[in-house]
C-alpha cells in the first residue's frame, strides 16, 4: 500500500519500494504531471535501480492517459534529463533516489527548461492531483512512447563548458560506485584523447554491490 504523504519531500518524491512507492502511486504521479504541467511532451528516464524500469513504465501509463507524448531516455544521469528538458524545453521526470539505499526510488520533477520543482512551487500541488487519481482505473497509450539516446549530445554540452585545447596529460581515476556515472563519464572522457581514464566500479547495479553511493561519507571517498 504507497504512503502518499511520506513519500512527498522537499524536493522530489522518495520511499520505499513498494511499502512507500509503488507501480499505483507512480501511475497516479503521471496523470498528476500531465494535469500540472499541460504538456504535449514530457522526457522521462531512470537510474539503474532494480525498480526503476516497473515505476517509469507505470508513470507513462498515467502521462499518456492524458493524451501526454513522451520521450523515453532509458538509462540516464539526472543531470542528462535536466539537459534534455532544457535543450527540448519540455518537463522532466527522472525516476532514482541519488545516493539512497537500493530498496529506495523516486522523481525528481520540472518543468520545461530544466526548472526544479519542490515543495514551494508544485509539489504539494502533485500530490493533491495524485491523491485524487489513486484506485481510479487509468488506460495508457503506449503509441504515444518514444525512445531517445541523448548521451552523446549531452557529453558534447558538457565539454562546451571547458576549453578542452588547453587540458593537459592527465591520469584520472573515476569510482562511480555502481551508480549512473558508469555511463556518463566514459561517454564524456572517451572525447578527451589526453586524459588517460580508470574506471572503479563502472557497472551499473543499483544493489550496490560494492559500497554506499553517498559521497559524503568519509568511507566512501
Amino acid at each position: 500500500m504507497p504512503i502518499l504523504d511520506a513519500v512527498v519531500k522537499a524536493y522530489d518524491v522518495r520511499g520505499t519500494v513498494p511499502d512507500q512507492l509503488d507501480e499505483s502511486l507512480a501511475r497516479a504521479f503521471g496523470v498528476a504531471f500531465a494535469r500540472f504541467t499541460d504538456a504535449e511532451s514530457v522526457a522521462v528516464a531512470h537510474d539503474m535501480r532494480p525498480s526503476g524500469p516497473a515505476l517509469v513504465a507505470a508513470f507513462e501509463e498515467g502521462l499518456t492517459s492524458e493524451g501526454v507524448s513522451v520521450v523515453n531516455l532509458g538509462l540516464a544521469s539526472t543531470d542528462l534529463l535536466y539537459y534534455a528538458s532544457g535543450s527540448m524545453n519540455v518537463p522532466g521526470a527522472m525516476f532514482t533516489a541519488s545516493h539512497n539505499p537500493a530498496q529506495y526510488n523516486g522523481i525528481k520533477m520540472c518543468t520545461a527548461g530544466a526548472k526544479s520543482i519542490g515543495i514551494d512551487n508544485g509539489l504539494r500541488e502533485l500530490r493533491e492531483l495524485a491523491r485524487g487519481v489513486l484506485g481510479q482505473a487509468v488506460v495508457g497509450d503506449p503509441s504515444l512512447v518514444t525512445r531517445r539516446n541523448l548521451l552523446a549530445d549531452f557529453a558534447k554540452h558538457v565539454l562546451s563548458f571547458v576549453d578542452v585545447s588547453a587540458m593537459r596529460s592527465l591520469k584520472v581515476v573515476a569510482d562511480t560506485a555502481n551508480g549512473m556515472g558508469g555511463l556518463v563519464v566514459p561517454a564524456v572522457f572517451e572525447r578527451l584523447p589526453m586524459i588517460d581514464l580508470e574506471i572503479m566500479y563502472g557497472e551499473l547495479d543499483g544493489t550496490f554491490p560494492n559500497h554506499p553511493a553517498d559521497p559524503i561519507q568519509p568511507a566512501n571517498q
